[in-house]
């Protein structure tokens, strides 16, 4: 549902402006974002994270678009996504008449082949309509050749190229392509993008309206296998089409998100790239899938974590590319100026190199709940588990970059020893529960010493609360995570404590920023200041539901999902003073927490950890 503050109903001119001005759409191997301007802003072929052909998201018109919109520059803007789909259709209205824009990408196999797809449909009266077409390859820097064939526009560099079949007629003229036409009720026109390797013939072009139709049906029998029928079924449901729209198929890793370098900070330099598979975000990700009914989903995600993590446990990153890569090199793009004048742009990610023990415990965690749950075994996850446990005996007591992968010195954070107890927990029960072989005693002792280290190193007497590290003074909002793993109950004093010194010094406008900007404890080494974070606010709803605060609890998540933009997506975080999202866009992690926690509050939840 849209926010208070949302521009109604915006003019088809008007150039996004803030992050929930997009859309999504997908194939389960890349996705496109689409503006309420009906422009494609951004769209890296042939997969999430290659180069972007269409770049004016993070520049101008001439980094790459493709906008199909009418030349009306006064004509009104709705737009809804087809119910259980992620098909987007942007309705625009004028004096003389009314069109819809449908936008999607075709389902097909896992063979390499993108396609995009846009119908024009004219509803009522006449319409004229313009269409403007400017590729850019490698992030919006290279012009490709461009010629004409059969009326087929192919443009290509080096080893890039496209082919859009468009059932009106392209004028080319100033490395452009342009096209006119007015459409009446009934009328329609199409468009299909086809990426393909230079060197190979362009497939066979799809057939536009056979494509809709499958392509809807397609989701729509996905989604009828969701299991949740509890409250918020609609947000849940555009929860789950988003975590699916950003599923790689061909591997089943899971994108944190499909954009890079969205600004946490509007103007600033707290610009990352999303367009990768986190360790992190395991755990919560399988929660969301199986209490939802998406076995085969999470079957290939646990799947995905036992290939990428395979090898020494002391190589363990806390981030990988879609097929598992492991070098994901960073880099600053300078043609490119950023959303909203936000510099640089980076490709890549260094924080892949960091040392945070708690992606260890993520993932004996997110591995023991697959066997639990009786997804498929996987006959390498435990002898993995038994390796990463090992390394975990020597490790635990070295200090780490931490959960929020800031770069200035290492400490001791807390949430960091949580976990490494969580690794040590996960393997004494998977030897009870599943009969397993392992040295359950020396386990046992391992998570009994992690315990009253953390609980006497982290505990500040004179505070009355949990610290976000050994010996400090300050919180942050991965001790809400505690009660959530199973290290504390959210109704012992000490938690509760710590949930309402979180609540007094980390929440502004009721959301939770992941730690102050002054916190004199670990500095993150960045300038800036940044929004409050999605995930953490939906981690205080659960804290509150199992505290026993629960209509507190429930209140948070309905301030969450009116947050969402008016076709339900949700960024990494929210500015409240500025009443807009922040960060890249849509973020998995978001969504996951809309899904566990309606499931809290469904009470079909099942505890982590649980023996």
């Amino acid at each position: 549902m849209p926010a208070d503050d949302a521009p109604p109903s915006p003019t088809a001119a008007a150039r996004p402006a803030r992050i929930e001005d997009y859309a999504l759409v997908g194939d389960l191997a890349t996705a496109a974002l689409i503006g309420r301007d009906g422009s494609i802003d951004w769209l890296c072929l042939p997969r999430f994270d290659a180069p972007a052909c269409f770049a004016r998201l993070l520049g101008s018109e001439a980094n790459g678009r493709f906008r199909i919109a009418p030349a009306d520059p006064d004509a009104r803007v709705s737009r809804a996504y087809r119910d259980g789909t992620a098909i987007l259709e942007t309705r625009f209205e004028t004096a003389s008449g009314a069109v819809t824009l449908i936008d999607f990408m075709p389902i097909g196999e896992p063979d390499g082949r993108v396609d995009l797809v846009r119908i024009v449909q004219g509803e009522r009266g006449s319409v004229a309509l313009d269409a403007e077409l400017v590729l850019r390859f490698d992030y919006g820097q290279i012009v490709p050749w461009l010629t004409q064939r059969g009326g087929d526009l192919h443009a290509v560099a080096g080893p890039d190229a496209v082919r859009v079949r468009s059932s009106v007629p392209f004028e080319n003229r100033d490395f452009r392509s342009r096209a006119r036409f007015t459409l009446g009720a009934g009328d329609s026109a199409s468009f299909v993008l086809t990426c393909h390797r230079s060197h190979r013939p362009a497939p066979e072009p799809i057939e536009p309206g056979r494509a809709l139709g499958e392509t809807e049906a397609w989701w729509r029998d996905w989604i009828g296998r969701s299991r949740y029928d509890g409250p918020y079924r609609a947000a849940v449901e555009r929860s789950l089409v988003t975590l699916k729209a950003l599923t790689f198929r061909p591997t089943g890793g899971i994108v944190a998100a499909p954009t890079t370098s969205l600004p946490e900070a509007p103007g600033g330099t707290r610009n990352w790239d999303y367009r990768y598979c986190w360790i992190r975000d395991a755990t919560f990700t399988l929660y969301a899938l199986v209490l939802s009914g998406y076995e085969e989903e999470a079957t290939a995600w646990r799947d995905w974590l036992c290939r990428a993590t395979a090898g020494q446990p002391d190589q363990l990153q806390i981030m990988y590319g879609l097929a598992g890569e492991r070098r994901l090199i960073e880099t600053e793009i300078p043609w490119l100026a950023g959303f909203g004048d936000s510099r640089p742009v980076r490709v890549g990610n260094a924080a892949h190199g960091q040392f945070q023990l708690d992606v260890y415990g993520e993932l004996i965690d997110a591995l023991y709940f697959a066997r639990g749950r009786g997804l498929p075994p996987d006959p390498t996850a435990w002898g993995l588990q038994e390796a990463l446990t090992g390394f975990v005996e020597g490790a635990w007591q070295e200090p780490d970059d931490g959960i929020w992968e800031v770069r200035g010195p290492r400490r001791n954070f807390t949430h960091s020893k949580v976990m490494a107890w969580v690794a040590a927990d996960r393997m004494v029960k998977a030897i009870d529960r599943f009969g397993l072989d392992g040295p359950r005693e020396r386990w046992a002792g391992l998570r009994d010493a992690i315990r009253r280290d953390v609980l006497e190193r982290a505990w500040n007497a004179g505070r009355g609360t949990l610290t976000r590290v050994y010996g400090g003074r300050s919180v942050d909002a991965s001790l809400l995570l505690l009660p959530l793993v199973g290290f504390l109950p959210a109704g012992d004093p000490r938690m509760a404590a710590t949930i309402a010194t979180i609540e007094r010094e980390l929440c502004e406008g009721g959301l939770v920023r992941r730690y102050a900007e002054d916190d004199g404890d670990a500095e993150d080494g960045l300038p800036g200041r940044e929004g409050t974070f999605l995930a953490c606010s939906f981690w205080l709803a659960d804290a509150r539901i199992l505290g026993g605060r629960r209509e507190e609890g429930r209140a948070l998540y309905e301030r969450l999902l009116g947050l969402a933009n008016d076709v339900g997506l949700l960024a990494e975080e929210y500015d409240p003073r500025a009443g807009r999202q922040l960060g890249n866009f849509p973020q998995a992690f978001s969504h996951v927490g809309v899904i566990n926690t309606a499931h809290n509050l469904a009470d079909t939840r099942v505890d982590r950890g649980a023996a």
